[in-house]
């Protein structure tokens, strides 16, 4: 039985739920994507969906992606075009999740396992609130909204902080967007699931 851990989650949670099944998929999934020769060509068609979810929405809350994650930095900077202010996880040195805004490429250093971070003033996971869409790493989506992360379990904690009024979002592959995925009773659904052809709406938190 699980003990909880710091924000009162699971201990569980604070290692990712590391299931055997969730590990097997995980690495399945990172293997793909390092093979995929087409990257490039579905981040540059997925971008106008990003963009479209995305208008309206003058906070948001993103990610810095690395490869062969799917790209997030043009979204970014578009976004910063458009006088979007949007906020990035700053992971290095932080325990709980904490949170600075993009300022530029220039005003971004390598952070935690290389992955950039802003360099303007860190703020506090209360800073998520602010926000009306927040966008979530995945490894895996299905259309009812359940979500596959990383592992870490770093949105699990960030979330708790999130507006509840807020969308949910996330991006992933058009392969990576599957019928179902391993959920936990503490994992959050998103709201939104964009790939290259298409946009989800899941209804997942819907009253």
């Amino acid at each position: 039985m699980s003990t909880p851990g710091p924000e009162g989650l699971p201990r569980a949670v604070q290692s990712g739920g590391h299931s055997r099944a969730k590990q097997a998929l995980r690495a399945a999934v990172r293997a793909a994507r390092a093979a995929d020769g087409a990257r490039a060509d579905a981040d540059r068609d997925r971008l106008p969906r990003l963009l479209d979810a995305s208008r309206g929405h003058r906070r948001v809350a993103a990610y810095v992606s690395v490869a062969p994650e799917p790209d997030t930095t043009a979204l970014i900077e578009r976004l910063a075009a458009e006088g979007v202010e949007v906020l990035l996880p700053v992971l290095q040195g932080h325990r709980s999740p904490a949170w600075a805004w993009y300022a530029g490429a220039d005003a971004l250093r390598p952070g935690w396992h290389g992955i950039p971070e802003p360099t303007t003033p860190t703020l506090d996971a209360d800073a998520l609130a602010s926000c009306t869409l927040v966008w979530v790493s995945a490894l895996l989506a299905a259309p009812d909204g359940g979500r596959l992360g990383t592992g870490g379990g770093w949105y699990d904690r960030a979330l708790l902080h999130a507006h509840p009024a807020a969308t949910l979002a996330t991006l992933v592959g058009d392969a990576e967007l599957v019928d179902e995925v391993p959920r936990e009773p503490w994992d959050l659904p998103v709201d939104l699931v964009v790939t290259p052809s298409r946009t989800v709406s899941t209804g997942a938190r819907r009253p």
